[in-house]
């Protein structure tokens, strides 16, 4: 299939600044500002954003600070009525912030209205957490005691999130803190404040709906790493989520332990995926193709590494290679492309780089090269590549945030779990098998050391259902469904004596007399 050419549609900055009108962004906040926002579609500067100063996010926090005080007194229900309205909100908005993010990001436009689809299913999720913020009755020693926990709202909340899910990341955390009786502070990515601004708008319809809601509760940063900082280092925040790469949470972590602040940590994801002989072939190449090319490889789940079994590598690697030469990259909105572009020349370098050093590791590499013809100078476009390793190291070990799947053989099970579990993070993982027990070890504490572990799927593409996050490098955060709020909220254990008399636990005897 050939690859998409560029697009004859209206200049992207045109789109955009429609998008942002329509969506109820001040012109002033993106047209005179000193931040330079580029497409990744074209290369082109489609805005310049104003940028929060120091002093300005300082006073944020404070408002913030101040709204949650007020915020934490309304009932949990009353809390979940505003989600519900925002959910409205981003109901109506879904087709304009979809686009938003295509433009913005690159993603194709399934996978842009995909996120805010996301962000509509937390917000529902979330309406049912307002009423279900439970704690345990627990069983006490102590005779006419009663024992159990509460968990009440924590404080301001901030939200550090990156390009590659400019907007549903900020709602995985904001719909949670909310209905728990938070506040939320967000610094968006610089790469992708548009989306930022967007959503900030649709939060703000949803909260004059809403009618009483304290000044504060939802407020925006957009800057650089400075911003975050601020952010990071407040000691109103007690809580941080903050998703990126692993350089990065080995920076925030140490700076929020160093005060005492939780840390939600959604870091970086090397991704395998293990072929056994019993699998069906053609569910795992349909898998395998998502996972490791859609979002153009930019997903902190994108499939990374692929262990194939001896017997079935010279099936499945050749019908993976034709699947890599023929795949549409190319500008998302044209028709057919499932491959976009690059965020920047910085991650089409360390693509690069990375495929130079698989060749000099004595690696096949089919693709990789770099599409010509399609947006502007400014504008990367690679074709997805797919490399042969001979052994599982060299890059293999480290993840490059780009469309590079490499793919290793296996002889036995216990070597492909052993290799799965060699890299510093911890994030997603799938085994593709008919093997009832492979597929179990797979899922047990013997096999994948994941936070995410699938079946006969791929490691990208999880539901707002389960929690979401990793082990090892990858942070150790939650977030989105399970019991995920509960890192949003603080538990409090308390007891009740009901009787006239004092029993201490353990048998304790402290007696002072009459």
């Amino acid at each position: 299939m050939p690859d998409a050419p560029a697009s004859t549609a209206a200049p992207i900055a045109a789109q955009v600044d429609q998008l942002l009108q329509r969506l109820g962004v001040p012109k002033s906040a993106y047209a005179d500002g000193e931040l330079a926002v580029r497409s990744p579609i074209s290369g082109e500067t489609i805005a310049l954003v104003r940028q929060t100063s120091s002093e300005e996010a300082k006073a944020a926090i404070g408002r913030a600070h101040a709204a949650h005080l007020a915020w934490r007194l309304v009932p949990g229900p009353r809390r979940g009525e505003l989600v519900r309205l925002l959910g409205e909100e981003l109901r109506a908005a879904k087709a304009d912030l979809g686009l938003l993010v295509t433009l913005e990001v690159g993603k194709v436009p399934s996978e842009g209205a995909g996120e805010v689809q996301e962000m509509i299913d937390i917000c529902d999720f979330a309406v049912g957490l307002s009423r279900q913020l439970y704690g345990l009755t627990i069983a006490t020693e102590r005779p006419e005691h009663r024992m159990m926990e509460t968990w009440h709202p924590l404080g301001v909340v901030g939200v550090i999130s990156a390009f590659n899910f400019p907007v549903a990341v900020w709602s995985w955390n904001a719909a949670l803190a909310l209905v728990c009786g938070d506040s939320v502070v967000w610094k968006p990515s610089e790469k992708t404040p548009l989306t930022a601004l967007a959503t900030h708008a649709i939060a703000q319809r949803a909260l004059a709906r809403f009618g009483d809601a304290p000044e504060g509760l939802l407020e925006l940063l957009v800057g650089q790493r400075d911003i975050g900082e601020v952010l990071v280092d407040d000691p109103r925040v007690p809580v941080l989520s903050a998703t990126g790469s692993t350089a990065m949470g080995r920076q925030v972590g140490p700076r929020l332990a160093a005060r005492f602040a939780r840390a939600i940590l959604e870091l970086g994801g090397n991704n395998a995926a293990i072929v056994t002989p019993s699998a069906d072939l053609d569910l795992a190449l349909r898998g395998i193709a998502f996972a490791a090319m859609g979002t153009a490889g930019q997903r902190c789940t994108t499939l990374r590494r692929l262990f194939v079994h001896d017997g079935i590598y010279d099936t499945l690697v050749p019908r993976l290679a034709k699947v890599y030469g023929q795949v549409k990259v190319g500008d998302p909105r044209a028709p057919g492309t499932l491959v976009g572009p690059l965020i920047d020349g910085a991650a089409f370098d360390g693509m690069q780089k990375a495929l130079a050093e698989s060749r000099a590791a004595g690696a096949t590499v089919h693709g990789g090269e770099r599409v010509a013809g399609i947006g502007g100078d400014g504008a990367y476009y690679v074709r997805p590549a797919l490399v042969e390793l001979p052994a599982h190291a060299g890059p293999a070990l480290r993840e490059t945030f780009a469309p590079i799947l490499y793919v290793v053989r296996y002889s036995s099970f216990d070597q492909a779990i052993e290799w799965h579990n060699a890299v510093g993070a911890g994030l997603s993982s799938s085994i593709f098998t008919l093997d009832m027990r492979e597929a179990e070890r797979f899922m047990s504490c013997a096999g994948s050391d994941c936070g995410i572990a699938n079946v006969n799927i791929g490691p990208s593409g999880a539901e707002i259902g389960g929690a979401f996050g990793g082990e090892k490098e990858t942070g150790g955060g939650r977030e989105a469904g399970s019991d995920a709020w509960k890192a949003y909220m603080r538990r409090a254990t308390n007891t009740i004596n009901y009787s006239t008399a004092l029993p201490l636990a353990q048998g304790v005897t402290f007696d002072i007399g009459d």
